[in-house]
């Protein structure tokens, strides 16, 4: 028998209609540290588990997004590499371009999940039918958010979120049979 974690009935309920999952980069897919070198912004280091639990959102119906205020050539290729097509690079005031994005989608903000990690993802989050963050995130962010996640950004969070979301929309326990044949 395959099962999902254990998650709050409310949050899943709070889950359950999410249809888009908008997300900052720095601190949210990475650990928030910028690596420069004389020509600018060279790396970024992104998690396996968070790319494939995007994958897996994608294989279930629901878009993530990106809203970030850097635009980086690693972040694109990231994105390209995960086929992440709704995406927003070197924005300052966030909720205008994830406003975009949703008119894009013919969604509304009642159907998107947010997950950021300081003040430039707050007026998003509060928009968002649910305001995720990382365990790492300003602290006036965790005080705001629905869910903090148990790893810090750029560690995994981003994949919390996303079982999250498969489970809450009964997603997860068929896409895990996909890759385990129904066994152990």
């Amino acid at each position: 028998m395959v099962s999902a974690p254990l998650v709050d009935a409310v949050l899943l309920a709070k889950a359950s209609g999410i249809r888009v999952l908008l997300l900052d980069v720095d601190g949210v897919l990475t650990d928030g540290g910028l690596y420069f070198g004389a020509e600018g912004e060279l790396f970024k280091r992104f998690n396996t588990l968070d790319g494939h639990g995007l994958k897996m959102l994608q294989r279930a119906g629901i878009t993530p997004a990106v809203v970030t205020g850097r635009g980086s050539a690693a972040l694109r290729a990231r994105l390209a590499a995960l086929g992440i097509v709704h995406a927003r690079y070197d924005i300052d005031d966030k909720a205008p371009a994830a406003e975009e994005i949703l008119a894009e989608l013919g969604l509304g903000w009642g159907q998107a999940a947010v997950m950021g990690d300081d003040w430039p993802d707050l007026p998003m989050m509060l928009r968002a039918a649910l305001g995720c963050a990382p365990s790492n995130a300003h602290p006036e962010v965790l005080s705001r958010a629905d869910i903090v996640t148990r790893l810090g950004g750029g560690a995994g969070a981003v994949r919390e979120v996303c079982d999250l979301l498969l489970q809450a929309n009964g997603q997860y326990a068929a896409l895990l049979v996909a890759y385990t044949g129904g066994g152990a």
